[in-house]
């Protein structure tokens, strides 16, 4: 698989089509529409930040570019979810929500599910490339979820 491939993983444990969708606005949009991992890029300073917020937390400056970084990173921590925080994921416990360090940015976070891998083979250390699963919101656009394979 390609690493900047949009996958839709539809059989590794998906979100489910009751997921709420976000809603995009301007510091999202880039995030869940490119299918890459487009972090937001202070143009004062450089910083790289994520989520994406109205203040660089660096030096508080207010206006942003976007940078796409390579889609790999190694698993930080994680947690294994027994009970569906949403109706819509009932079906899908348990699965394992991991928070992913970038590879070549460690100040960057981020989060998603392993999809294929059994949740309590989950490791911290464990390399992995992201996917994105893809759904349509009700205005026609692309919504890509960040979700995570290993690698």
């Amino acid at each position: 698989m390609s690493e900047t491939t949009t996958g839709d993983a539809s059989s590794e444990r998906p979100l489910g089509d009751d997921w709420t969708l976000p809603a995009l606005g301007r510091l999202n949009r880039d995030w869940f529409t490119t299918g890459t991992l487009a972090v937001q890029t202070c143009s004062g300073c450089g910083t790289l930040q994520h989520p994406p917020e109205e203040i660089c937390h660096r030096c508080g400056a207010m206006t942003f570019t976007t940078t796409t970084v390579a889609p790999r990173g190694t698993v930080h921590s994680y947690t294994v979810a027994h009970y569906p925080a949403h109706r819509a994921l009932a079906e899908h416990v348990p699965y394992a929500v991991v928070l992913v360090i970038l590879d070549g940015h460690p100040e960057v976070r981020v989060i998603g599910n392993v999809l294929d891998v059994p949740p309590e083979e989950v490791r911290i250390g464990m390399p992995v490339v992201a996917i994105w699963q893809e759904r349509t919101n009700a205005e026609g656009e692309s919504i890509r979820f960040l979700q995570w394979l290993s690698a």
